[in-house]
């Protein structure tokens, strides 16, 4: 069975900080023996997340954000424009070469596949996503315009978006999971907004009733357990360790060069 750190964040994060703790789990990797965090988290305020090669200013409707209080971040992964809000997010961190595949497209899909045990047994009939339409890629879309290959859709709807990032042997892959529809403000962040085509569906419309975190993350957790034959220990960040989270968070996540610039 393999032995693996689980992260549960109890009180939602603002978005710097966030995406600070994903990279430094990321960069806490070692390069000898295999190590795998898995981690959930929310977010304390609605929040615009781009990818690594984005530039703000060509997606989101930054006068909209400043007005209602929206934050906006940059991540180290790629992918497209989200917005955070009522939702599940997750993490999977790893340098386990024997359990992951080495390609990108692999172990995205492996991961995919995890996840989508647990939405079975919430009793849902989830699948994976094949390619989209070409313009998909080459334009400034939302995540949610179409569901990407291998990510993970029902009836026909995104429900779970994903990015991954590699280096070497270790990647992260983080992703989020809508509990409620947030259709309309996500249209309201972006600068495409009327134009823009959604297919997205949120936890709760999907089962026809409302969920919390607590019982998604309960449910997911047991479902990744199960597929990955991994068994879950809980782990507490130290006081050190959020001591290095604030350094990057301060370094990158509050920088506005990280944040409005073209990411590297």
């Amino acid at each position: 069975m393999n032995k693996w750190d689980l992260i549960v964040d109890s009180e939602p994060g603002v978005g710097s900080w966030n995406m600070a703790v994903d990279e430094f789990l990321f960069h806490s990797l070692g390069n000898e023996a295999a190590h795998t965090v898995l981690r959930f988290y929310s977010w304390k305020n609605p929040t615009v997340s781009i990818g690594y090669s984005q530039k703000a200013e060509d997606i989101v409707d930054m006068e909209f954000c400043r007005l209602k209080g929206i934050d906006i971040v940059r991540r180290i992964t790629g992918g497209k424009l989200v917005l955070h809000s009522d939702e599940v997010t997750y993490s999977l961190v790893s340098s386990d070469n024997d359990t992951f595949p080495p390609t990108v497209g692999d172990s995205y899909r492996q991961v995919s596949e995890a996840l989508m045990v647990g939405l079975r047994e919430m009793g849902l009939n989830p699948c994976l996503a094949q390619v989209p339409p070409e313009e998909y890629a080459r334009e400034h879309r939302l995540c949610f315009s179409y569901p990407a290959r291998n990510e993970v859709e029902v009836s026909g709807k995104k429900i779970i978006g994903s990015a991954q990032k590699r280096f070497g042997p270790k990647f992260i892959q983080h992703g989020l999971i809508p509990l409620k529809d947030n259709e309309k403000l996500l249209r309201s962040v972006a600068l495409s907004k009327e134009k823009e085509k959604i297919q997205m569906i949120s936890l709760s419309q999907a089962l026809g009733k409302d969920v919390d975190f607590d019982w998604t993350v309960s449910i997911l957790c047991a479902g990744i357990s199960d597929y990955f034959d991994a068994d879950l220990k809980v782990r507490i960040l130290t006081q050190e360790e959020k001591k290095a989270i604030r350094y990057i968070q301060k370094e990158r996540y509050t920088d506005p060069g990280w944040t409005f610039g073209t990411g590297g």
